[in-house]
């Protein structure tokens, strides 16, 4: 009985709130944001720091871990209208326009910066506005969560493709991850990530490849002697906006959206390049050795791979050496 009527009072209060709220707050847009990282993520810091900056004219309303759309259905949703904000990774934007599985390749981006700086470019303006024309969405700019490491066992230096020969490297089932294994100039094999634990401990596998968090998160450590900095794939989601909320705005409130976006995605860049240094240095306190390769040569010798594979048949002519030059 108690609880319902504290629950009643509740609800009472917050009509009587409602009501006495300004009809100019009640009357701004809702944006509906979804995205599959969960409330505890550093990128929902990133959210709420957008919210803080545009509440004068519109309320964010966050939706995390898939709750209002499962993964990979957000793009759909965004087109459809039932959706004004998601969290989109790049492969869902390539499977729809194949020119874009070029921003999905291993050794684009050397880093989080260079990712920034292609957004910014012309190049990657150009691709922005693929996206626009052909999937009616705005990017507003690319949120970074980690770089891929490789991980080993073994005492066996890394520094080049060539000293990868043989090594039974980890990676996730399909054709694109089997081929970013051979790339990197190792013997990939395919394994569910549950099983990676056991298959280094093993000697199942004599290697892995994932972001410095998830090592830790799944303790690969204990099971690893070495980690090799390659940053092989510079990972990165895309910060959209549905085309319809975006052409409902003002210019001014365009102008006040995206300086609050890049505001909100430096925050969460930096959250995360701290947190690779932290962990990095709680790896080396653990007895892992850590490698910095020669990233030149395994940078020209995946992107020749890719070059002379279908998996290019799509991408603009020049796009790669553009893109090098930023």
């Amino acid at each position: 009985m108690r609880f319902g009527f504290t629950r009643r009072a509740v609800l009472l209060g917050g009509l009587m709130l409602a009501a006495a709220m300004p009809a100019m707050a009640q009357d701004k847009p809702v944006l509906r944001f979804s995205a599959v990282f969960s409330a505890e993520d550093i990128r929902a810091e990133m959210m709420d720091l957008f919210a803080s900056q545009i509440i004068e004219d519109f309320t964010l309303e966050p939706y995390y871990g898939g709750n209002l759309f499962k993964q990979g259905t957000e793009l759909v949703a965004l087109q459809r209208g039932n959706l004004e904000m998601g969290n989109i990774a790049p492969q869902d934007v390539s499977n729809q326009i194949p020119a874009w599985s070029v921003l999905t390749s291993a050794y684009l981006f050397r880093d989080a910066a260079h990712l920034r700086t292609f957004f910014d470019s012309d190049v990657g303006a150009e691709f922005k506005q693929m996206a626009e024309d052909q999937l009616g969405i705005h990017i507003l700019g690319p949120t970074y969560f980690g770089a891929r490491q490789v991980g080993l066992r073994g005492d066996k230096k890394i520094m080049t493709p060539d000293d990868m020969t043989g090594i039974k490297l980890r990676m996730p089932g399909g054709d694109a991850w089997q081929f970013l294994g051979e790339a990197l100039g190792a013997n990939p094999t395919p394994m569910a990530y549950a099983e990676v634990y056991t298959g280094l401990q093993t000697g199942a596998i004599d290697g892995q490849d994932n972001p410095l968090p998830n090592v830790e998160n799944m303790k690969f450590y204990e099971v690893m002697n070495q980690i090799v900095l390659t940053s092989h794939l510079v990972g990165y989601d895309l910060l959209v906006i549905s085309g319809d909320a975006w052409n409902a705005m003002t210019p001014e409130q365009q102008g006040k959206v995206q300086a609050a976006a890049t505001a909100a995605i430096d925050f969460s860049q930096q959250a995360h390049l701290d947190r690779e240094a932290e962990l990095l240095e709680q790896f080396k306190t653990v007895g892992l050795n850590i490698y910095e390769p020669d990233l030149d040569a395994f940078r020209t010798h995946a992107q020749q791979m890719y070059l002379e594979s279908d998996l290019a048949k799509d991408w603009p002519e020049g796009v790669i050496d553009r893109i090098n030059a930023l």
